[in-house]
């Protein structure tokens, strides 16, 4: 066997396609602006974890699947979460050896980026300004960050991805 050999991408790519499932996967009327940012969480947790296969172009690619599947402006997404990506990257030694709730403010910190970009976009181009549930997922995100953190490491390890 080659070392420095990457494997595992296809458990990468499973589970962000699993993450765009949970975006589109249908709720009760009051559970859908509890809805977490699933493709921005399991970006980060990548960019994080192994941030010389997932980065900036991953991040377009998934935020370009998300305008589709959620049939926003196309881009709006995808920048937002190549900027999230680039963050993610710039700054994953820091965040790998924080204790989990300190990952899970920057995480918090992260997903806001995402939301404000997006906010930023929907006002370039004259959309109304959502309502203040809009601001609720960040702050679900943040308090499911250990969780996806210990599944997605599972399924890292479980699969040997590297």
């Amino acid at each position: 066997m080659m070392h420095g050999r990457h494997r595992g991408g296809s458990v990468i790519l499973v589970t962000l396609l699993i993450a765009l499932a949970l975006v589109i996967f249908p709720l009760p009327g009051w559970a859908k602006d509890f809805r977490p940012q699933w493709a921005t969480l399991t970006l980060i947790y990548w960019c994080i974890a192994l941030p010389q296969r997932v980065g900036v172009f991953t991040g377009w690619t998934v935020g370009l699947a998300l305008d589709v599947l959620t049939g926003t402006l196309l881009g709006q997404h995808a920048l937002g979460l190549s900027l999230v990506a680039f963050l993610a990257l710039k700054l994953h030694q820091r965040i790998r050896v924080f204790p989990i709730w300190q990952q899970a403010m920057i995480v918090f910190l992260l997903l806001l980026v995402e939301r404000l970009f997006s906010l930023w976009v929907m006002g370039a181009v004259h959309l109304p300004p959502p309502p203040l549930w809009y601001w609720v997922p960040p702050f679900v995100g943040m308090l499911l960050w250990p969780w996806i953190f210990a599944i997605l490491r599972a399924v890292r390890q479980h699969y040997h991805v590297s």
